[in-house]
């Protein structure tokens, strides 16, 4: 077989950082730090908007949305609340 012959892929490796938090988008798609696909609206909502600056490459900066370092808070503490009322019920 020749190199004419032989069938190519379009795979391709595309990753940009956002100078500003060193967010990481791979083929267009945000990764979060543990390599879960992420969602450019709650990083907005966690970052961007509060501390994002002219150099920050998120495309949804400055939409209103997303998780918030408040609705986070609350699901610990609910979680928290939860894990904490059952403790006390098996202790008793």
């Amino acid at each position: 077989m020749t190199n004419s012959d032989r069938e190519f892929s379009d795979l391709k490796l595309e990753r940009k950082e956002c100078p500003k938090c060193g967010a990481v988008w791979m083929n267009g798609q945000h990764r979060w730090r543990t390599g879960n696909a992420g969602n450019e609206l709650d990083l907005a909502g966690l970052v961007c908007n509060q501390y994002g600056d002219e150099t920050c490459i998120n495309p949804k900066k400055g939409e209103e949305g997303g998780q918030t370092w408040e609705e986070r808070f609350e699901k610990i503490m609910g979680d928290f609340s939860d894990l904490h009322k059952k403790m006390t019920e098996e202790y008793e």
